[in-house]
C-alpha cells in the first residue's frame, strides 16, 4: 500500500480546478527547466506522457515530492495536495499534445549529415564528440521536435545558464574565453576554451562580461528545409533505453 505524507489523497485529482492551480505552481517553479510548455529546457520534455524515472501517478507524484537522485531534479517544499495539481497539470500537457507527431525527416541521413554538417565538433553524441555543447545522447527524450527545430533555426531561443560564455581581461591584457562556472566575491571560475578550467581572482580581472548567446550557429541558412527534417528526425530518435537500475 502507498503511504504517502500528510491529508493528501491517493491520486491525483485531476479536475479543473486542481489543472489550473497545478498549472501556476508549475509555470513558476518547473517551467524554467521544463519549458513554459512543458516540452523542455535544461529538463526534459512532459508532453509525452512516458517517463524515464516512472509514468504512473504515484510514480510523479515521488519525483516531484523527493527529487530524482543523481539528476538536476530536486526535492519541493509543497504540500501533498499541491504535488498532486502539478501531477493533474502534467498529465493535461499530454492530453493538450498531438497523440501521434509525424517526422517527415530521414533518421539515417540526418545521422550523416549531423557529422558533415559539423555538429560533434561541439556536441557529444553516446561517447564521441566535442564538449562546447549539450550532450545529445539521448536528447530525443528530453526534448520535443519542435523544440529542436527551433534550436536548429534559432538557437539562441534556449541557452541555458551552464553554456552563457565568460569573456575576460586580466590586468597584464590577458583574455579569457569559456563557460562560466561560478562566480564567487573572491573569484570567476570558468571553463576556458583554450586552457581548460580556470579560477581567476577578480583582483586580476581588468575587465569581465557574459555573453548569453548561444556559440552554435543558426542552421536557417546552412541546411535546406528538408535537411533540417532529417536532422530532426534523428535527434528524435536518440532515447533512453530503460536499464536495471530505473
Amino acid at each position: 500500500m502507498l503511504i504517502l505524507l500528510g491529508a493528501a489523497p491517493l491520486v491525483a485529482q485531476n479536475t479543473a480546478v486542481d489543472r489550473e492551480a497545478g498549472g501556476r505552481i508549475f509555470h513558476t517553479h518547473c517551467a524554467p527547466c521544463h519549458g513554459i510548455k512543458g516540452t523542455g529546457g535544461t529538463g526534459p520534455d512532459l508532453t509525452t506522457g512516458r517517463f524515464f524515472h516512472g509514468s504512473t501517478d504515484a510514480d510523479l507524484y515521488r519525483n516531484i515530492s523527493e527529487g530524482i537522485p543523481n539528476t538536476a531534479m530536486p526535492d519541493v517544499f509543497f504540500n501533498g495536495a499541491q504535488v498532486w495539481q502539478i501531477v493533474a497539470y502534467v498529465r493535461s500537457l499530454s492530453q493538450q499534445a498531438p497523440s501521434t507527431t509525424t517526422l517527415k525527416g530521414d533518421p539515417a541521413h540526418g545521422r550523416q549529415l549531423v557529422k558533415d554538417k559539423g555538429c560533434t565538433g561541439c556536441h557529444p553524441i553516446r561517447g564521441e564528440g566535442g564538449s562546447q555543447g549539450p550532450d545529445l545522447s539521448v536528447i530525443g527524450s528530453q526534448r520535443s521536435p519542435d523544440y529542436l527545430r527551433e534550436s536548429l533555426l534559432d538557437p539562441n531561443a534556449h541557452v541555458a545558464p551552464e553554456y552563457h560564455v565568460a569573456k575576460i581581461i586580466g590586468n597584464d591584457r590577458t583574455s579569457y574565453a569559456g563557460f562560466l562556472l561560478n562566480q564567487d566575491t573572491y573569484t570567476v571560475q570558468i571553463l576556458d576554451f583554450q586552457r581548460g578550467l580556470l579560477s581567476i581572482p577578480r583582483t586580476a580581472i581588468r575587465d569581465f562580461g557574459v555573453d548569453k548567446s548561444s556559440l552554435m550557429p543558426s542552421y536557417k541558412d546552412r541546411a535546406t528545409s528538408a535537411e533540417i527534417d532529417d536532422i530532426v528526425s534523428y535527434l528524435v530518435s536518440l532515447k533512453r533505453e530503460k536499464g536495471v537500475t530505473e
